[in-house]
């Protein structure tokens, strides 16, 4: 199978594996020769199953040859943010803590993605428990950007994020707390979707913070993310948290325009802090918008700048609480003291080793913003805050609005060990900061999806530009379309890396 073949998508490669043209054992082994000709140079991937890909491709084409009927991802490849359960492989959430551990069963978007033939081609690289913005939080060190090696690729999802940017794979899926799959989906150049908390469930994620959290996916186009998206969601018994709505119609119906359609542009998106080409590419959203027709206004989301205060205050609390079970003896490593040692000591050691920098300072600012004293002036006080930010995007809506449109990031991928050395010196709000537009929707549960904006010229190297839709509760559908209208304007979207 050629390049050009595993270049045309997640909806290329189904129609091309459904019709015979290509065997999926084609299009999985030209994905696994990607990987092992890009892969050490970007480090997306911490685990690959060569083996079980293969058998899977295997039994697709035997299906086709047969005459069976498959699923709507037949032979297409897909990566899984090492943070959701898989019951072959490991499951490591890139931290020692877990580096050995073995999930007896799938996460549910797994067995979903199984049941519509995608082939699981591996585990991709995130921040340690998905907690950062550049995946230079992992035990297995930094995953590097495919349109320079040299930064970032976002996080906490840019191992997902730079698979598909680097055409490993035509579709990943990652997990999104505070911004983790739009900021990486905008620094990598490629299409990545947040739904609408409760769209998808999260059985089998391995829980940041659990009010937050929400799994999507990562594409090269809107219509590869809509087709994803229409298999992954629904209700789950599982998931109490999951929401019974009607789901497998947006890649059906993403191709219609929204008719009279109204976009929202927050005044705060048009930051002094931007980089010049993101206030660029915004810009030059909103003319193609208006050239299409659809209407645009201002709107005023006046709590922006309190949502990171209030982010890094309810995702650690709830991060701490999460993550007492992995004290070395329910989950997780278990540190040697041999027979001299505590019952206390034992945990303390374990959690030293277990977990990294950045984890243990969330555990530790979360611990604190619960504690007597403190739960009251912090945590009780964010929560107010999170209730502003929603009513903030309601009456946004009520004006009209379809969707908001924002900047994904203040700027494109920075250099790695820029915003997190770790070193004295380093500023952990520097890289909090990196999440100012995206904060807000996890803490309203809204759904919103970055695609890509333009360039940036830094330092003579052309780096992607992002920019993000926020669609109302569980419209996903108008989101993609709108998202979609931009798309087939523009040309960015179809420009790859040379690695």
């Amino acid at each position: 199978m050629g390049l050009d073949e595993l270049n045309s998508g997640v909806v290329g490669v189904r129609d091309a594996v459904a019709s015979r043209r290509v065997s999926a054992l084609e299009v999985v082994k030209g994905s696994l020769a990607r990987i092992a000709a890009a892969d050490p140079r970007v480090r997306a991937f911490v685990q690959v199953f060569e083996e079980q890909a293969i058998l899977r491709a295997r039994a697709t084409d035997e299906r086709l040859a047969r005459g069976e009927v498959v699923g709507a991802l037949a032979g297409v490849p897909v990566a899984l943010k090492d943070n959701m359960c898989l019951s072959w492989g490991r499951t490591t959430c890139a931290s020692r803590m877990l580096e050995n551990y073995e999930s007896p069963f799938d996460a549910m978007v797994v067995q979903k993605l199984m049941n519509a033939g995608a082939v699981i081609i591996g585990k991709t690289n995130l921040d340690e428990f998905a907690m950062g913005s550049s995946t230079e939080h992992s035990c297995f060190g930094a995953t590097r950007n495919p349109w320079d090696l040299s930064r970032v690729p976002g996080g906490s999802s840019g191992g997902s994020a730079a698979a598909v940017a680097a055409r490993m794979v035509p579709a990943a899926l990652g997990s999104d707390t505070g911004g983790s799959i739009r900021q990486p989906a905008g620094l990598c150049g490629v299409v990545g979707v947040k739904p609408t908390y409760g769209r998808v469930s999260r059985y089998g994620l391995v829980a940041f913070a659990s009010s937050l959290d929400q799994i999507g996916p990562f594409a090269t186009s809107v219509a590869d993310a809509a087709l994803v998206l229409d298999v992954i969601c629904g209700v789950d018994a599982h998931d109490s948290t999951s929401a019974d709505r009607p789901s497998g119609r947006f890649f059906g119906e993403v191709e219609v325009p929204v008719e009279d359609a109204t976009v929202g542009v927050p005044k705060q998106a048009f930051s002094d802090a931007n980089h010049p080409a993101v206030t660029a590419a915004l810009r030059g959203a909103i003319d193609v918008y208006k050239r299409l027709g659809v209407r645009i206004i201002e709107i005023d989301l006046p709590h922006t700048d309190y949502g990171i205060a209030a982010y890094y205050i309810v995702a650690t609390a709830e991060a701490a609480s999460n993550l007492a079970r992995f004290d070395g003896v329910r989950y997780g490593h278990r540190a040697d003291i041999g027979t001299s040692g505590t019952l206390e000591e034992m945990y303390s050691r374990s959690r030293s080793e277990g977990f990294g920098p950045e984890v243990q300072r969330r555990i530790m600012l979360g611990t604190h913003v619960l504690s007597s004293g403190y739960f009251d002036a912090y945590y009780v006080k964010a929560l107010k805050v999170r209730r502003k930010i929603k009513s903030d995007y309601d009456a946004a809506f009520q004006l009209g609005c379809h969707a908001v449109l924002m900047p994904s990031s203040p700027g494109p991928a920075f250099k790695t060990g820029e915003k997190a050395g770790g070193g004295a010196a380093t500023d952990p709000m520097a890289m909090y900061l990196e999440d100012v537009y995206t904060v807000g929707v996890n803490l309203a549960g809204l759904p919103a999806m970055t695609m890509p904006g333009g360039f940036a010229d830094v330092a003579g190297v052309s780096l992607p530009v992002g920019v993000q839709l926020v669609g109302q509760p569980f419209e996903e559908s108008w989101m993609l379309r709108l998202a979609r209208m931009l798309e087939r304007e523009t040309e960015f979207g179809r420009q790859a890396p040379s690695v």
